[in-house]
């Protein structure tokens, strides 16, 4: 299974979204469950996104690939589940 890392802020209200989206995922689909992602809240933990382009949250990467970036939708964010079990 391949990697995946989330950037967030704690107040970002596109990163709450994006959670509750996640979580109705993961109720859907039992093997999105399997999915170990790294959460990074970008303003605690400045260090872990060297190197990462980006500009919006909430962003996917998954093995260092973005994946989505910015609003999310209910398809997009099933589309990093899809590319992390490939």
């Amino acid at each position: 299974m391949k990697k995946v890392k989330m950037m967030i802020l704690d107040d970002c209200p596109y990163c709450h979204q994006a959670f509750s989206m996640m979580e109705k995922l993961c109720r859907e689909h039992e093997e999105y469950r399997a999915v170990d992602i790294e959460v990074i809240e970008e303003s605690k933990e400045p260090e872990k996104i060297k190197g990462y382009n980006y500009w919006y949250v909430p962003t996917y990467f998954v093995d260092n690939v973005k994946i989505h970036e910015g609003v999310p939708t209910l398809e997009k964010v099933e589309e990093v589940y899809r590319q992390a079990l490939k």
